[in-house]
């Protein structure tokens, strides 16, 4: 497996993702937090690997649908 990378605001680079650990934002969806490496600051990957980004999209693709009728169906005030 390769190491979760993610981009280092103070840095200004993608670096590998020094102690990451899986976490679950409030919303549900899965992240990586870890620490730069280099510098230190906290460095944050929203998304988990291939299978929940087969989830999300599929999930994504039918919510919009949804809502997208919704919200067209309405009249602006």
């Amino acid at each position: 497996m390769a190491a979760a990378q993610a981009y280092c605001v103070k840095c200004r680079k993608t670096v590998e993702i020094k102690d990451a650990k899986q976490v679950t934002m409030k919303n549900g969806r899965p992240a990586t937090q870890g620490t730069c490496p280099t510098c230190g600051t906290g460095v944050y990957r929203i998304g988990g690997g291939a299978s929940s980004a087969a989830s999300a999209s599929a999930s994504a693709s039918g919510g919009e649908g949804a809502s997208g009728g919704s919200k067209s169906g309405g009249a602006k005030k």
